[in-house]
């Protein structure tokens, strides 16, 4: 191949999900970056966010709730199971809406209080 001849390479980054073990792109279907799974939301725990740079844990990262930011873009927030570290990343388009939806409605539907207590009010 002479010098002058460019190579196109296709490189095709993909990780395995720590918790169902599917092999997800690093890229959504828009070209975003990923670092979730889209059928799961499970992560696993890579970078430091308190430290900055990688993290040594590499504990598997749990969804636990969903964060809206102002804009209205909407969060996965994600806690190590290992050394429990709190996480927050953007969702993609093509992320289980089911599981995303239940998790939003899940501190209406289990609140904190009985619920019996608006009917004195």
């Amino acid at each position: 191949m002479s010098s002058n001849t460019t190579q196109h390479i296709l490189k095709i980054e993909t990780f395995a999900c720590a918790w169902c073990g599917l092999t997800v792109s690093a890229r959504a279907a828009d070209n975003t970056p990923r670092n979730h799974c889209p059928s799961c939301l499970h992560s696993r725990h890579v970078l430091d966010h308190v430290e900055g740079g990688p993290s040594q844990c590499h504990g598997r990262m749990t969804p636990i709730a969903i964060a809206v930011l102002r804009t209205g873009d909407w969060m996965v927030v994600h806690r190590c199971v290992r050394c429990d570290e709190l996480t927050s990343n953007p969702i993609c388009a093509d992320d289980n809406q089911l599981i995303l939806m239940r998790m939003a409605v899940r501190p209406l539907a289990q609140p904190p209080f009985p619920l019996e207590a608006f009917g004195t009010l």
